[in-house]
């Protein structure tokens, strides 16, 4: 399957787990929205979206925005998906200039 956020077309759900891992700041605000309303059609009822953001400078040639943990929740809340946990880890790298935030949400 050949497909992308923020659309994610020729995919079709509801999944019970939806996982984006080091994806979300990739995508820019008005990509976020469209993407973040997709994600709740593909998620079934009960079901989970679990986020991991980055935060820190983007590496070289890397398109990436910055994003915040509450710009997203508010966000997921726009499209009924609602926070069920929020945790923050440094990197496991070891670059100090790096931390992650973990959201998971259920709709």
């Amino acid at each position: 399957m050949d497909s992308a956020l923020p659309e994610v077309g020729g995919v079709s759900g509801p999944f019970a787990l939806v996982l984006l891992s080091a994806v979300w700041m990739h995508l820019d605000p008005a990509e976020r929205g469209v993407g973040m309303a997709r994600l709740a059609e593909l998620v079934a009822e009960r079901g989970r979206v679990v986020i991991t953001l980055r935060h820190g400078p983007p590496p070289a040639g890397r398109r990436m925005f910055e994003v915040s943990g509450d710009e997203t929740v508010a966000l997921a809340a726009e499209h009924g998906l609602v926070p069920v946990h929020r945790g923050s880890h440094p990197d496991r790298m070891g670059r100090a200039e790096v931390s992650w935030t973990v959201l998971v949400f259920e709709r």
